[in-house]
């Protein structure tokens, strides 16, 4: 026919690239909608939800409400994570891992949750405070799963090990500024840091990531800024004068040591931390070495260590007759200074869940850490990772064995920076495990996924496919 031509070869090719097709059904739409919706598909649906779980980082290990006049009369905390648990609950149905994936820690930390409930309500010193201190610590559990669930990538696991360190070296520098005069730091910040034992527990337990990121930084201006950090840390350990936690810090850096400087051949790094250790000792471990001196009774500078020293041993009596007494769901969450007659925990946190949520609670406290070692192993075993990665595997096992052996000499059972940690070893091993399978083995879509044409609607398209049922 006069006027009419047969298609080339590329005109042919290029009308059958303007069409795709999706699902079994054979129906096709425009290439252009379709690129459209693999677009929106490779979107993050929770990039929200880790914001806010960042956000919620920043508050509790930096405390803005101690440092900007007029935060302290909002709930920020509860407003952070509030926000990341609805950004979560938004894009259920389109994130990589679901409440299924949840690891047997988790189980274990919520039925120790439970049984300190059941405690709380049956103490037989204070229920209404034992509930209500049930009530704040059970935020832990929330927290935990929002780390499992949304942080999916070494990057994002990074970037909340940053917020912490960050954040506790800011508080030393805070802490040393403020209360250079003050007796131990006692009581400058507020929080989880005004006591000075727990000040230092959470110095220890961030220090091998401090050490992390100054080893792996590619910046030499970086780097000294960490070891700037790591000086800081250090000195405001020592000024705590914490006798618990400079053992903490001794055990605790040895093993980073053996990890970072031993099997990673970073051999100058022992020079280094023995330099640093004996300079810090010399210019601020005046009253440490004091404190440690009056456990012999004898130190004509510091008696009231000595008493502190006796108070401990009375305190791990009480702690003994309240397991004797009460065994199965201990005297309530936090009830012990109450049931101690001298108003003081005992300090070992072993004795302290006890006596507080009974046996069982003890049992599953320890089940729980330890399923972060064996997470541990389980990555060390792992072969082909990247070397920051194994650095960082180090560094969680220095921070945990710290903590198990700070727990002997310090009521920290309610304090979130362990069970980060767990939480940390936890979605590691699970991203691990993810890379592995590979990108074309993704765990298969929700029962009732979004429909294509809802999709397409939000594009301003609308009929370019007939919802599958």
């Amino acid at each position: 026919m006069r006027g009419s031509h047969a298609p080339s070869g590329k005109e042919s090719l290029r009308e059958k690239e303007e069409f795709v097709a999706i699902g079994d059904n054979g129906n096709s739409v425009p290439a252009e909608v379709s690129g459209r919706r693999t677009s929106f598909l490779a979107a993050d649906p929770t990039r929200s939800a880790f914001f806010w779980l960042s956000a919620f980082f920043v508050v509790y290990c930096a405390r803005p409400e101690d440092w900007i006049p007029g935060l302290k009369y909002f709930p920020l905390a509860k407003i952070t994570a509030i926000l990341a648990m609805w950004g979560l609950f938004t894009s259920l149905g389109r994130t990589k891992r679901t409440f299924k994936d949840l690891p047997r820690e988790a189980r274990l930390l919520l039925t120790m949750i439970g049984l300190l409930y059941f405690g709380a309500f049956l103490s037989p010193v204070w229920r209404g405070g034992a509930v209500t201190r049930t009530i704040d610590f059970s935020k832990i559990y929330v927290a935990w799963v929002l780390v499992f669930l949304l942080v999916t990538t070494f990057d994002r696991l990074r970037r909340i090990i940053f917020i912490q360190v960050f954040s506790v070296v800011l508080v030393c520098a805070a802490a040393l500024i403020k209360g250079h005069s003050t007796p131990r730091l006692d009581g400058v910040l507020g929080g989880i840091y005004s006591n000075p034992n727990d000040l230092a527990f959470a110095i220890v337990l961030s220090l091998p990531f401090a050490l992390a990121f100054m080893v792996t930084a590619r910046n030499a201006v970086i780097k000294v800024l960490w070891l700037c950090g790591i000086l800081v840390m250090a000195v405001a350990i020592f000024m705590t004068a914490s006798r618990a936690g400079f053992i903490d810090l001794i055990i605790s850096g040895s093993v980073t040591l053996y990890f970072f400087a031993i099997k990673g051949k970073r051999y100058y790094l022992i020079v280094a931390t023995g330099l640093v250790g004996v300079v810090v000792m010399a210019a601020a471990g005046g009253k440490l070495y004091d404190r440690f001196a009056a456990l012999s009774g004898d130190s004509a500078t510091d008696q009231s260590a000595y008493g502190s020293y006796q108070d401990r041993m009375y305190l791990m009596g009480r702690a003994v007759d309240a397991i004797e007494h009460y065994p199965i769901f201990g005297i309530g969450l936090r009830n012990f200074p109450t049931y101690s007659l001298i108003w003081h925990d005992v300090h070992m946190t072993y004795l302290q869940i006890c006596a507080e949520g009974g046996i069982a609670v003890l049992i599953l406290y320890l089940m729980f850490f330890w399923r972060a070692f064996k997470n541990l192993r389980t990555l060390r075993q792992t072969k082909n990772l990247d070397p920051d990665i194994v650095l960082f595997v180090g560094a969680l096992q220095s921070s945990l064995v710290g903590f198990v052996v700070g727990a002997c000499f310090a009521p920290e059972a309610y304090q979130y920076f362990p069970y980060f940690a767990v939480a940390f070893t936890a979605t590691l091993l699970q991203t691990i495990k993810e890379n592995e399978l590979g990108p074309g083995t993704a765990p298969p879509p929700p029962k009732k996924p979004r429909h294509f044409l809802e999709v397409y609607a939000d594009h301003g398209t609308s009929g370019a496919v007939s919802p599958v049922r």
